[in-house]
């Protein structure tokens, strides 16, 4: 079998999966969720996740541990005090060059 072929299979499993996971809640849930316990947990389900997916790609992606945490701190702590997501990014960016820069020359 060809992997153009088993491509497609794999995509079809994918898309199949994907659907399913969003079209079953629909279906099973009729009614509006009064639960409060339930819909704070959903409310928070997407941040959760967000964190979890994109707090381990931050501290891999640089040379060092130390360059990722100074990037991660500087973007937490501009963050807490509301600046733009450019300035937060651009921060912690020139955070994570000055450290693996001074790392650098140190050694």
């Amino acid at each position: 079998m060809n992997s153009f072929t088993e491509f497609l299979k794999y995509l079809a499993v994918m898309a199949g999966v994907t659907y399913l996971i969003r079209m079953v809640p629909l279906v099973l849930v009729k009614k509006k969720i009064k639960n409060r316990f339930i819909r704070s947990f959903l409310y928070y389900v997407p941040y959760a996740v967000l964190g979890v997916m994109t707090i381990p790609s931050i501290f891999y992606s640089t040379d060092s541990i130390l360059s990722a945490a100074a990037g991660f701190v500087v973007a937490v702590v501009l963050a807490f005090f509301e600046k733009s997501l450019l300035t937060v990014a651009a921060s912690s960016c020139c955070a994570v060059l000055i450290v693996e820069l001074i790392m650098r020359y140190m050694v």
